[in-house]
């Protein structure tokens, strides 16, 4: 049972105060035998979903905490699942007749029972197609949060003519937060932050070779920007960057809400 639907019930006497706080309890970590506690209470508490990082994961174990996980959330982001099993976890998906969505040039997978919007907005902007994946998987979790994303992708610095309109769209989008991923030297990110007044979350990838390589180099250049408003997180985080983004919009459609 569901933290919102343990209050319902408890507003309308179906349950007593000793009940719904032995729920709530009980609410907060799911054990699936001796491998695994899952926080199945956090979007409760923080507005951000469950995620799974699936990478070493076992295909059984993945199963499993998918079935726990949706028995008890309304949504879950599996991330970076190994693409051997991938093929096999959407047919699961299908056979189990739960409902997914997924993105391009990434193996993460968000599962959801219903996605409600918040109102809240978030940009998102690649330098290149090959960043594509990494800036997928912060739109599912940014989805995942009830945020509407607005993105563009391919706009990198080489071709410095595409970010202006892009930009401008950003602008009359009215967008909370922009994510800009870029592998390379990672220039993109301090452009963007410093043409606009919109919090600016850039995420390294690890596109990129020789010196500086796989990332290290992009995200060495954010984190010495000297354009202000501009957060970094770490590299290929993109699942961080989207929880990060559309916290803040969350908040500030909730700031506007009120006003």
């Amino acid at each position: 049972m569901e933290l919102t639907k343990i209050l319902e019930s408890l507003d309308l006497g179906k349950i007593s105060v000793p009940k719904a706080k032995k729920l709530i309890s009980l609410y907060s970590v799911e054990k699936i035998e001796e491998f695994v506690k899952l926080d199945v209470g956090r979007r409760s508490r923080r507005g951000i979903p469950e995620v799974i990082f699936a990478e070493k994961k076992h295909l059984s174990d993945l199963q499993k905490i998918i079935l726990v996980a949706m028995s008890r959330s309304e949504r879950v982001l599996i991330s970076r699942i190994n693409k051997d099993y991938y093929k096999k976890i959407i047919s699961f998906s299908r056979r189990n007749k739960l409902k997914t969505k997924v993105g391009k040039n990434t193996t993460s997978i968000l599962f959801y029972k219903k996605l409600t919007s918040v109102g809240g907005k978030v940009g998102i902007l690649t330098a290149g197609t090959s960043d594509i994946g990494v800036a997928e998987e912060a739109r599912l979790m940014c989805e995942a949060m009830g945020c509407e994303c607005i993105y563009s992708y391919d706009v990198g610095i080489a071709g410095f003519h595409r970010v202006f309109p892009v930009i401008k769209k950003m602008i009359q989008e009215e967008v909370d937060a922009i994510i800009v991923v870029a592998g390379m030297e990672g220039a993109l990110a301090s452009i963007i932050s410093s043409l606009v007044d919109i919090p600016v979350i850039g995420v390294p990838s690890s596109v990129g070779y020789g010196y500086g390589e796989k990332g290290i180099a992009a995200l060495a250049s954010m984190l010495q920007s000297c354009t202000l408003g501009l957060a970094v997180v770490n590299i290929d985080n993109g699942i961080g960057a989207g929880a990060f983004a559309a916290n803040m919009a969350n908040q500030s459609m909730r700031k506007r809400i009120r006003s």
